[in-house]
């Protein structure tokens, strides 16, 4: 699910001229004096230093001298910011994990499902092999698998998510993330779901996607199929256990403080207000540090819950309305307002 890293001074510039652009004062947003700001400053300062702008370096360079308490925080985000909203509610919300699996270094009866390394010859944006010849064995025997898991749902979702961590049988932890992908347009199983009519809209999660296909097995195979986008993977080894997985910025990203976003629209390193509605609210002040190939548009964002299977039962269930508000310096947000 995550995207290639692209050069940071580029990122910096790619806010898309929107339709609506809407700039707000701090007391529209819902919520924002209840926020933890302090925690939201120390997610920012995560990649702050990576967003290569005129009007990004000095606040950042302010940003490091700010005291890690809630108000000076709050207040740094208030002098140097101004609230954003681009493109028309209501947003759209979902989740996403870094899993936990088991695996094992070596093919055996149980674990017979690679996860692959990315093939030297493959160019990005160039199709490659789809999914169903992957999985049928294109690039198989070629020393090109990095591990074996024992069920091929938890390979589809592993990919989804860009990264995870796995215990192998012979007692070590590996990190995995993005290394790349083939080059394919990525399809969602669960609106295949829907769309043949075996579900509705509302019936479908990732829980549910995933005990369906280990109910119906070849039927199952044959929906992953549907999907030909396929991620490789590559071995992370300098993350601590309680560090999270690697975002589109090449830095750790933080749970409920992080979230993918669309780089044409929303600045990878910029803080986001968070106004998500559903069973489960959410206030609060996020950092864009990651992207999704299935995460487009102005008013969209994928709320990064955490490590684990609590983590994955939180995120599989999110598909929640609300607003989406980005907070930019000054000069740049008032750039976006129409002419005249």
């Amino acid at each position: 699910m995550r995207a290639p890293i692209l050069p940071l001074c580029l990122m910096a510039a790619m806010t898309a001229a929107p339709s609506t652009a809407q700039v707000l004062d701090f007391e529209q947003l819902d919520g924002w004096h209840e926020d933890t700001h302090a925690e939201a400053l120390a997610a920012f300062l995560r990649t702050c230093d990576l967003i290569d702008a005129p009007d990004w370096r000095p606040i950042c360079a302010l940003a490091a001298d700010t005291p890690q308490d809630d108000a000076s925080a709050r207040s740094f985000f208030e002098l140097f910011f101004k609230p954003v909203m681009i493109g028309a509610p209501p947003a759209l919300f979902t989740g996403y994990f870094e899993p936990e699996l088991d695996g094992s270094p070596v093919r055996t009866p149980r674990y017979a499902y690679p996860i692959y390394r990315r093939p030297p010859e493959l160019s990005e944006g160039v199709a490659y092999h789809t999914r169903a010849s992957i999985d049928g064995g294109a690039i198989a025997g070629r020393g090109l698998e990095l591990a074996w898991l024992d069920d091929p749902i938890d390979v589809y979702f592993l990919q989804v998510q860009g990264s995870g961590r796995i215990r192998m049988t012979d007692g070590n932890v590996i990190r995995v993330g993005y290394a790349g992908a083939n080059g394919q347009p990525y399809r969602s199983i669960g609106q295949e779901m829907v769309r043949r009519g075996s579900h509705t809209m509302d019936q479908v999660s990732a829980q549910e996607i995933r005990a369906w296909v280990r109910r119906n097995p070849a039927a199952g195979r044959e929906l992953m199929h549907t999907n030909p986008s396929y991620v490789f993977f590559r071995k992370i080894g300098d993350l601590s256990a309680n560090e999270g997985p690697i975002g589109a910025m090449g830095r750790s990203i933080t749970t409920l403080r992080s979230v993918a976003i669309d780089p044409a629209f929303t600045p990878l390193g910029a803080p986001v207000w968070i106004e998500k509605d559903g069973r489960d609210p959410l206030r609060r002040l996020m950092m864009a540090q990651d992207t999704g190939g299935a995460i487009k548009g102005t008013q969209r964002a994928d709320i990064f819950y955490g490590t684990g299977a609590e983590a994955g039962d939180a995120a599989g269930t999110i598909k929640d309305p609300g607003r989406m508000i980005l907070l930019l310096p000054i000069d740049r947000a008032y750039a976006l307002l129409p002419e005249g």
